[in-house]
């Protein structure tokens, strides 16, 4: 290895930086600043210049020898999510009162193993619909709001076939993987070409009419990509 000799020295270190936040992210037990040299291909030296300006961000933490990321990121996360919330309200109503049925964004966790309902909208108009609380989790390859997310992606060796399947259309649609009778259809919210964090879905009691909710699904997460 070489050290890092960037050619545009901003875009290069934050390039850095952020290559190594997403290192970390892979392993939760830390690493230490030779593993993050030895997975990230750049001279020890520069790991470790560029640990110290993340720690001192608070995006990374050390313990003892190893790195781990910092609780500085999960207050970034959190004020995305604000942000998603804001920009889906009206969204997420008017995709509830369209469908007749309960809508809902959900959110990639941090570790992307789960997914999890950030908001809900409840059909103004409706006597009986599905209730879906916020906070709740699920593996995110199960149900239509987690594989929309993972279709949304760049393709994983290994993942379930509906995911590609939903890759193809831009949409997914399950049926009691959650919660049985519902069925529920979810597209993900792709903003300025970035791997999607979250989706938006409608969730129901009994099968509907896909060819009539997707288009509506799709739209409704077009419409909070351009909010976002």
């Amino acid at each position: 290895m070489t050290p890092d000799q960037p050619s545009s020295a901003g875009s290069k270190t934050i390039d850095t930086g952020l290559r190594l936040l997403e290192i970390l992210k892979d392993h939760p037990d830390g690493l230490t600043i030779t593993e993050l040299a030895q997975l990230a291909g750049i001279h020890r030296n520069a790991v470790s210049r560029h640990l110290v300006a993340l720690c001192r961000h608070r995006l990374a933490a050390r313990i003892g020898t190893r790195f781990t990321l910092g609780l500085g990121i999960v207050e970034l996360n959190a004020a995305v999510q604000h942000r998603l919330r804001t920009a889906a309200a009206a969204a997420l109503q008017l995709l509830a009162d369209a469908c007749n049925a309960t809508a809902f964004i959900t959110v990639l966790d941090i570790d992307e193993s789960q997914a999890v309902v950030l908001t809900v909208s409840e059909p103004r108009v409706s006597q009986i619909h599905v209730s879906y609380r916020a906070g709740t989790r699920h593996p995110a390859d199960r149900g239509a709001s987690g594989i929309a997310i993972l279709a949304g992606r760049p393709p994983l060796p290994g993942e379930r076939p509906e995911i590609p399947q939903a890759r193809a259309i831009g949409y997914s649609v399950t049926s009691g993987e959650l919660q049985p009778g519902a069925w529920g259809i979810a597209a993900p919210i792709i903003t300025a070409g970035r791997p999607a964090g979250a989706s938006v879905g409608v969730v129901t009691i009994g099968v509907r009419d896909e060819s009539a909710i997707a288009p509506l699904v799709l739209s409704a997460a077009t419409e909070v990509a351009r909010l976002l």
